[in-house]
C-alpha cells in the first residue's frame, strides 16, 4: 500500500502545485461499492479524500468526477472538488477535495432545497440524457439524447432496469402493462431538462462544521427535476424545510405525486439489480399502487 499513497501523493501535488506527501488517517464509509480513505500531510497540513476500487472500477471513477464536475460548473450546491483520478498496480483511485461533514444542519435544510432549485434551472440544449455512460451505484445508465422525457425515462432509465431485472430471475408479472402506463403518463408531462444529481438519498448529501449543504455521488443527467424530489422521499431523511425551501424556490407541478413512485421504482428495481430478491417485492408493491391510479 505504501506504493499506492505514494503515485498517489505524487498526482496530488502534480495537480495541485504543491508537494503533498500522504499518509493513510482514518478509513471512512465508501459506500457498499469502493473503499474509502483520508490521506493527511500533517507537514503541509493538508488531506484529501481517496475512493479506491479494482482498477475495472475507473470508468466509475471518470463518470463520477465529471459528474461532480458538471454539478460544480452550476455554482448553485457545493461538492466535493475533483482533484484526479487514474489506476496504479491494478487500483483506481479517484481523489477529491475533503470536506469536513457532521455539521447541524438547521437553517441548511431550507438552504438545500433553494439551491437544488436553483441546480435544476441549468438545462441543455440536447434535450434529455448524457454525453456519456454513466453509473447508479455499479449499474450501468445508458447514454444518448431524447427529445420526449416518455421516451427517455421508459428506454434508457426504466426499461434498462427492468431488462436487468429479468436476467437476474425477478418476478414481475404486470411490469409490460407497468411500462405502458409509465409512457402513457410521461408523455402528458414534458419537463425542462434539468441537471439532475440523479442518485439524491440521505447518504448522498450532507453539511460542513460551518453548516454548509454539500451533495456528492452523483448518478448525473439532464432529465425531469423531480427524479431528485422524489428519491429525497423514497428513503427518508430530509427535514420538512428542504422542502419548504425547493417549492418556494420553485412549486413543483401538478401530478408529482404519481410520478414520485414512477420514478421511485427505477431506484427500487436497481437495488433488486444490485443486491437481490429482498427488493422484490416492495417493487411489485409500487408496480400495483401504479397501474391502480393509472387506470
Amino acid at each position: 500500500m505504501t506504493q499506492l499513497w505514494a503515485a498517489i501523493s505524487a498526482h496530488v501535488a502534480e495537480v495541485t502545485g504543491c508537494p503533498f506527501v500522504g499518509r493513510p488517517g482514518r478509513t471512512v464509509g465508501g459506500g457498499s461499492i469502493h473503499q474509502a480513505q483520508v490521506l493527511v500531510d500533517e507537514a503541509a497540513g493538508r488531506r484529501v479524500f481517496v475512493k479506491l476500487n479494482q482498477a475495472t472500477a475507473l470508468p466509475m471513477f471518470v463518470a463520477e468526477a465529471h459528474g461532480l464536475s458538471a454539478l460544480a460548473a452550476t455554482q448553485t450546491l457545493r461538492v466535493p472538488q475533483v482533484i484526479g483520478w487514474g489506476e496504479t498496480g491494478g487500483v483506481a483511485y479517484l481523489v477529491l477535495e475533503y470536506l469536513d461533514l457532521g455539521g447541524r444542519p438547521g437553517a441548511a435544510w431550507a438552504i438545500l432545497g433553494e439551491r437544488l432549485a436553483a441546480m435544476h434551472r441549468h438545462t441543455s440544449s440536447q434535450g434529455y440524457g448524457w454525453a456519456e455512460g454513466n453509473f447508479i451505484g455499479s449499474t450501468p445508465q445508458v447514454k444518448g439524447w431524447q427529445d420526449s422525457w416518455a421516451t427517455f425515462f421508459v428506454e434508457q432509465r426504466l426499461g434498462y432496469q427492468v431488462r436487468l431485472a429479468r436476467r437476474r430471475g425477478g418476478n414481475f408479472p404486470q411490469i409490460d402493462r407497468l411500462l405502458t402506463a409509465v409512457h402513457n403518463v410521461l408523455s402528458l408531462h414534458q419537463p425542462l431538462p434539468s441537471l439532475v444529481h440523479g442518485d439524491l438519498w440521505g447518504g448522498n448529501a450532507g453539511f460542513t462544521r460551518a453548516g454548509e449543504p454539500v451533495i456528492y455521488d452523483p448518478a448525473a443527467y439532464y432529465g425531469d427535476r423531480e427524479v431528485d424530489l422524489a428519491m429525497t422521499e423514497l428513503f427518508g431523511g430530509f427535514d420538512p424545510d428542504f422542502y419548504s425551501g425547493y417549492r418556494a424556490a420553485w412549486p413543483l407541478d401538478a401530478g408529482y405525486s404519481l410520478r414520485r413512485g414512477i420514478y421511485n421504482l427505477y431506484h427500487v428495481l436497481n437495488h433488486f439489480n444490485l443486491f437481490g430478491s429482498a427488493y422484490q417485492a416492495q417493487a411489485n408493491s409500487l408496480i400495483e399502487a401504479i397501474l391502480r391510479h393509472t387506470c
